[in-house]
């Protein structure tokens, strides 16, 4: 059998079925004698594909489809995961983080980390590991078909996540993602002053005024008098981030004629004001109340939003619908940057690359995602094992729970339009 690229080929001489036990898949087997047989060959590459330096430098620059062995075709990279049971919220994490390139670069290549030492009896690892083993099936340009099981992934984070995020029961995306970061960072030797693939992609740092509030049943006098004190005046701290999280307006429930709820809408520079430095919120724990304002002082690579829709008490939890206007390129930050971050951040502007949905009930809704393909400059929408294109304007009418954007390179400024 001689294979292009992206297609097989069948040749005389190859006329023995098979069944492959693997996969389920019709193939062929050479009846010439010796050697290793071409259908060993495509399992062993299915199994563990591997890439060069040059193969993966070239991932973002060609659009070409594959043909996998069942006959379909496909983008690598654009590959469906299956929902084994409830597992579509990881699922659309890590088909976001595959398209993040300079993450997916690292984990293609796993020279980058196989030789990381962890302590005796550390399992954390296996989570490193997993994760590479599926950012090189889904970019895997001879699959045996155009989706991928995440079943070891996801086995690997019941592991290491002592059960906290399960296959069969339905999780919070956001949940898992902010584990799954810093898990992956800690594995992979992080700590606060080493930095990791994880840390050199999404991680930020951010100015937090903070200024703690008397207790509102204090007399109006006892309030002032707590105020002239050093322990109620406005404190500064510098703090790293991964993701920054947007809060969303509390959703109004107006009704129109026909008793339809009627859904808010609110342009994202209008919850991107949290961190102008200037906008203060207050925050609640148990004992203390306390008005915090905030302000980027550097912006990474890839910055991660993730749109607060979520409020959970003691007995359930409420899903704000609203959907948030946001433009899929050109978003500049520079405002919400200290003066001293403006001066010395050579780029600012940022292009949509990644947008994670949540439809439904707060409990029973589902996850599906919106990527770029680098390649072709197309977007698509991943839901489970379905595929799509989808227009870009049709991703700015979802309810969007996580984003990522990619800081625009110099020579990227003018080529983009926004939409």
């Amino acid at each position: 059998m001689v294979r292009s690229a992206d297609r097989a080929v069948p040749e005389p001489g190859y006329d023995v079925p098979r069944q492959d036990a693997l996969y389920g898949a019709r193939v062929k087997v050479p009846e010439h004698p010796g050697g290793q047989s071409e259908v060993s060959q495509a399992s062993e590459y299915v199994l563990k594909p591997t890439f060069t330096k040059q193969h993966i430098a070239g991932l973002d620059k060609q659009g070409k489809l594959y043909r996998a062995y069942d006959g379909t075709t496909y983008l690598p990279g654009i590959v469906g995961l299956n929902n084994i049971k409830a597992n579509d919220y990881a699922n659309v994490v890590l088909q976001a983080f595959s398209n993040v390139p300079p993450l997916r670069n690292y984990f293609l290549e796993e020279e980058n980390y196989r030789e990381i030492r962890r302590p005796p009896g550390d399992i954390m690892f296996l989570l490193v590991q997993r994760f590479g083993e599926l950012m090189r099936k889904l970019w895997n340009p001879r699959n045996f078909k155009a989706h991928v099981s995440p079943h070891e992934m996801l086995q690997a984070v019941v592991l290491c996540s002592k059960k906290t995020f399960q296959i069969t029961k339905q999780g919070d995306a956001v949940d898992f993602m902010t584990w799954f970061l810093n898990a992956l960072h800690g594995a992979l030797g992080g700590t606060k002053k080493k930095p990791s693939i994880i840390t050199k992609a999404f991680q930020g740092s951010m100015r937090i005024f903070s200024k703690k509030l008397p207790h509102p049943d204090l007399l109006p006098e006892e309030k002032e008098a707590l105020l002239l004190t050093e322990e109620y005046q406005e404190q500064m701290s510098e703090s790293t981030f991964l993701f920054l999280t947007l809060d969303l307006p509390t959703a109004p429930l107006y009704k129109d004629e026909k008793e339809q709820l009627i859904i808010p809408q609110v342009p994202l520079f209008n919850i991107l004001g949290k961190f102008s430095g200037t906008t203060e919120k207050e925050y609640k724990t148990y004992k203390e109340n306390f008005l915090k304002r905030f302000q980027l002082t550097k912006l990474p690579p890839y910055l991660i939003f993730c749109i607060k829709r979520f409020t959970k008490n003691n007995f359930f939890v409420e899903k704000n619908p609203t959907i948030v206007n946001f433009p899929i390129t050109n978003v500049d930050l520079s405002e919400y940057l200290t003066e001293e971050a403006q001066a010395t951040e050579k780029n600012t502007t940022y292009d949509l690359v990644a947008n994670v949905v949540h439809d439904g009930k707060p409990t029973e809704g589902s996850y599906r995602i919106h990527v770029l393909h680098h390649g072709t400059g197309k977007w698509y929408e991943m839901q489970d094992l379905q595929v799509i294109d989808i227009l870009p304007q049709m991703i700015t009418l979802s309810e969007a729970y996580i984003q990522i954007w990619k800081r625009q390179e110099s020579s990227d400024t003018n080529s983009h339009t926004a939409e």
